[in-house]
């Protein structure tokens, strides 16, 4: 098993050459392609007492100012990445998220950056994160922030016995197999014997696939922050998780542990759903 095809996604607004530095060296340890994504879209007419507010040429002014973004990303994206692995661009006016979704059809892996600077959390600039994960059916790598070069050695799985937390590594199995180091962490507060016997199953279940990891048992915090807390407390190069969270409203709500790896870019985190 191994990733043969990585999306990577590039915010418009945000850092480039680390993400894609990254996005390279990703691409040639699995002898992949990388495929380069960016879009981002025109916030509709806003109809205000009086009148539209953005007229059709302030439209058209927006449209080309993205579609030369777009081409000043793709000129940088083929420069860093050049002859040393297969490349493809996708740049796009569009919505971000949603094509990023529809894109995972094309890949085994998505890359990306949390979103930064002004884009953040605007829909037609940035990526929703949450929407991503829970929607593209493919495991999302987030990299820490200006994260260039990745050490696949020590690796922390924040488990729970859910489907969530079973797709999740066997999804990050490539990278489990590079680590030097796995560390299989429950939060529970009241750990029973079925606990330990589903955790003693999941490192039976690595030690098939050549994965030496060890299980561990913490007390859970009422902020949901054990899972950052361990992997800092370890150095963690690479955290793997579920992502628990339901739709409400057309919003995603998520649960703490989820939540707090969400917004620690300090660590970089694989997620599946």
């Amino acid at each position: 098993m191994g990733y043969k095809s990585i999306v990577l996604n590039l915010d418009i607004d945000g850092m480039v050459a680390p993400v894609v530095k990254l996005g390279v060296d990703l691409a040639q340890r699995f002898d992949a392609r990388l495929i380069g994504l960016s879009a981002a879209d025109i916030p509709p007419p806003v109809v205000m007492e009086g009148g539209v507010a953005f007229e059709g040429e302030s439209m058209m002014r927006q449209r080309k100012n993205i579609e030369r973004r777009l081409e000043d990303l793709r000129a940088e994206f083929e420069s860093l990445a050049g002859a040393t692995v297969d490349t493809e661009w996708r740049g796009a006016v569009g919505n971000p998220t949603r094509l990023l979704i529809e894109s995972a059809r094309v890949a085994d892996l998505i890359v990306t950056a949390s979103p930064e600077g002004a884009s953040s959390g605007n829909a037609y600039r940035s990526t929703d994160l949450g929407n991503l994960i829970l929607q593209a059916g493919r495991p999302v790598f987030i990299a820490s922030t200006n994260l260039e070069n990745f050490r696949i050695n020590k690796v922390l799985v924040g488990w729970k016995d859910t489907r969530e937390a079973r797709r999740a590594v066997v999804d990050a199995m490539p990278f489990l197999q590079m680590a030097q180091e796995v560390r299989v962490v429950t939060i529970d507060d009241e750990a029973t014997d079925e606990t330990w016997n589903g955790l003693d199953d999941l490192v039976a279940f690595l030690s098939l696939h050549g994965v030496k990891a060890k299980a561990e048992v913490f007390p859970e915090k009422s902020n949901g922050a054990n899972i950052p807390d361990v992997a800092d407390a370890m150095n963690a190069d690479l955290v793997i998780s579920g992502a628990y969270g339901h739709s409400r409203f057309r919003e995603w709500i998520f649960g703490g542990a989820t939540r707090s790896l969400l917004e620690n870019d300090r660590l970089n985190r694989l997620m599946s759903n």
